[in-house]
């Protein structure tokens, strides 16, 4: 992974209002999680019903952590399926405490939701089929390009396409599934998507050497963060120590290795994906990402 530029300094004090997500999941005596059905390392649901991943199993420290806050016996978990288009509503309207899945932290998205540390980062790359011999981002001129319906990585496809004036043809989908399915199809001649999130696709294709993840990116890398509601610091601070914890001990190298070097269910889907330098730092000394 490239350098990372996100170390920032740390977000304000917690307001002094009583946190309003705090008190609903004290008051109900659940908290609810928003998960992905199928964004693997990350967030994704198995064909046996489990709801599983990285961020999955930071999520489940968070809630430990906010038992304990809270000074209460139980904590009942109740998942919410989330998607690129619904998480940000889900979030704001209370229906999900915390998103825990591969969601990038921007300043626009700060506007109206709140992150967590970042836990990832990760380019916005495209993937093609190596028969199609598309090499470079110049070579995407006048083809069609599926992205992601709420993603940022549609709104830099747009942008590049205008910059360049590539005449693209952008087709938007509901899903990453959809769209990797149009590129395998060839009805698409690529997919523009996070780089670790297209790494996961490629690897669980039927045979992944049909596919290339391209070396061009349309972004630096951008950090990933538990989504919160706007303006709770004091739930987000719950939070934030959470990971902290998490990440400044030797649970974080065993967590990455289960997720990114190692076979995970259901499939057998290995990443090897090495933690980076600029991760490993990021983790050592967490802090807000306010770029």
């Amino acid at each position: 992974m490239l350098a990372l530029a996100w170390l920032a300094p740390a977000a304000a004090a917690a307001a002094e209002d009583p946190s309003p997500t705090l008190k609903k999941i004290a008051e109900t005596g659940v908290i609810s999680l928003g998960y992905r059905e199928a964004e693997p390392p990350f967030s994704y649901k198995t064909p046996d019903g489990k709801i599983t991943g990285f961020s999955m199993e930071l999520c489940d420290r968070v809630v430990e952590a906010v038992r304990k806050h809270l000074k209460l016996d139980t904590l009942k978990v109740d998942y919410v399926p989330a998607t690129s288009a619904t998480r940000f509503i889900l979030v704001k309207s209370g229906k999900i405490d915390v998103e825990c899945a591969a969601t990038t932290n921007n300043a626009e998205r700060r506007k109206i939701v709140g992150f967590s540390y970042p836990h990832f980062a990760t380019a916005t790359q495209y993937v093609t089929r190596k028969a199609d011999n598309i090499a470079k981002v110049e070579d995407l001129a006048g083809r069609s390009v599926a992205a992601a319906s709420g993603t940022v990585n549609i709104e830099q496809l747009n942008a590049l396409n205008r910059e360049k004036r590539l005449n693209i043809g952008v087709m938007p989908t509901k899903g990453g599934n959809e769209a990797f399915d149009l590129v395998a199809d060839g009805r698409a001649s690529a997919f523009v998507w996070d780089g670790i999130l297209l790494a996961a696709l490629i690897a669980q294709a039927p045979d992944p050497s049909v596919f290339t993840l391209s070396t061009d990116t349309l972004s630096p890398p951008e950090p990933y963060g538990l989504l919160v509601r706007h303006g709770d610091e004091e739930f987000r601070s719950v939070v934030n120590a959470a990971l902290k914890a998490v990440f400044t001990s030797p649970e974080i190298d065993s967590l990455y290795k289960t997720w990114f070097m190692s076979p995970i269910p259901p499939d057998g889907m290995n990443l090897n994906l090495p933690m980076s330098p600029a991760l490993k730092a990021a983790f050592a000394e967490p802090k807000d990402y306010l770029e």
